[in-house]
């Protein structure tokens, strides 16, 4: 007779494939973009549809179709582990150009979207390592849901409550708080997000700066997530500086251009990090995605694409933006006690209900069970070992990226919902 079949998971198998925030997202996000659209879409980082840019990649699928056999061979061929030699020459002179800096074709990896290069980079920086744990500081709570459960060894981040700075009645700014940043022996590296996901902060060019510093003197690398940031998409509302250097670890991604479905990340850094990530990419995944690198490279080369997230994202987001928290301030008014984080980047608006009744989940679910997709805050403030914080609990992350229709409508419904009490 034969043994009944059990899944049995392994530690990696527990870790990975069981509930996390961002598989609860990316399941919402999912159900309602394609199947349940009466949902009403206010918590993934799905980019909005603009149809300038959209005319763009029409065009460049054009091109590519008449170029004689260059479709042919986009879908026909893998790439290098390390990426499109094409696509890297581009950016490399995009970059080098636009910046001065002095890269090469070596400092550069694409990866199959940056949730893949953030756990490449996690793990193989930090974890077990000669007999040591080393982690992650995240300098800036709240911080990144999809970094939250990358590490395949448990304790991977550790991270550092915020200053609140009220700005007015209903407007409040998260700053790292410098002198209690737990710089411990064990650390591997320092990241953040810039802009901030999920709060829209940006970190100014002197914290960034102050960040790449303490990093340098403890000989530690400094992760720069700029998925929605510079040089591209460039969804920040204030000018700002990229800068590398040889300790500093630049992420980049083609999914806020309005491309999340060809699943391109980009990874520049030192010579030896890319050499270690582009085996990992052999390992894991082959070759990555061809379709976003041969849509993207010759708008890279010309600077056009660097032009469209200056003439045409960043002011589509900025405009949005203020919209929606136009409306919110209309809708929440003095119904109830809020806060919303200062919009300056990214495709979200944070919201603080201080002395909410319940917690941040537990209002999650009541919108849900209205139709109405949010993102609990609770999830964004993984490593801080700090559970008697209660602002943990009363925040919310809103998307205004989709339609003004569905913004509207949620907005009226989150609205409807706090005023219940």
């Amino acid at each position: 007779m034969d043994r009944k079949l059990k899944l049995e998971l392994s530690d990696f198998g527990c870790k990975l494939g069981g509930h996390t925030g961002i598989s609860e997202l990316m399941h919402d996000l999912g159900e309602a973009l394609a199947i349940s659209p009466h949902l009403l879409m206010m918590g993934g980082g799905n980019p909005g549809r603009i149809p300038a840019l959209e005319a763009v990649w029409r065009r460049r699928m054009t091109e590519l179709l008449a170029h004689g056999d260059a479709f042919e061979r986009m879908l026909a061929h893998y790439d290098q582990p390390r990426g499109s030699p094409d696509f890297i020459a581009a950016l490399v002179h995009c970059l080098n150009h636009q910046f001065g800096w002095q890269l090469t074709a070596r400092n550069v990896c694409v990866t199959n979207g940056s949730q893949n290069s953030y756990f490449f980079l996690f793990n193989m920086l930090a974890g077990r390592a000669g007999g040591r744990h080393r982690k992650i500081l995240l300098p800036l709570a709240p911080e990144y849901i999809g970094y939250a459960d990358q590490g395949l060894s448990s304790d991977l981040f550790v991270s550092c409550r915020p200053l609140i700075e009220e700005l007015d009645a209903h407007t409040f700014k998260y700053r790292i708080d410098f002198d209690a940043l737990p710089l411990g022996d064990d650390l591997a590296a320092i990241c953040v997000s810039r802009p901030t996901n999920p709060t829209g902060n940006v970190l100014t060019d002197a914290e960034m700066r102050h960040l790449a510093a303490l990093a340098k003197k403890r000989g530690l690398f400094f992760l720069v997530d700029g998925a929605y940031g510079a040089p591209f998409p460039n969804i920040i509302f204030s000018e700002v500086e990229p800068f590398w250097d040889e300790h500093i670890i630049l992420t980049l991604s083609l999914s806020k251009l309005g491309l999340p479905g060809t699943r391109n990340g980009i990874i520049i850094a030192r010579e030896d990090v890319i050499e270690a990530v582009s085996a990992i990419n052999a390992v894991v995944s082959l070759a990555n995605g061809n379709l976003g690198q041969a849509l993207v490279a010759p708008l890279l080369q010309s600077g056009e694409l660097l032009r469209l997230s200056r003439e045409v994202i960043r002011p589509y987001y900025e405009q949005r933006a203020r919209q929606a928290l136009g409306w919110l301030h209309a809708a929440l008014g003095d119904r109830v006690d809020y806060r919303l984080h200062a919009a300056e980047g990214a495709l979200f608006l944070w919201l603080w209900l201080p002395g909410l009744h319940g917690t941040s989940q537990e209002l999650y679910r009541r919108l849900k069970a209205r139709h109405l997709l949010a993102v609990s805050g609770h999830h964004f403030f993984y490593g801080l070992n700090d559970p008697r914080w209660s602002h943990q609990h009363e925040c919310l992350r809103l998307t205004y990226s989709q339609s003004e229709k569905i913004v509207r409508a949620g907005i009226e419904i989150l609205a409807a919902e706090l005023a219940r009490g």
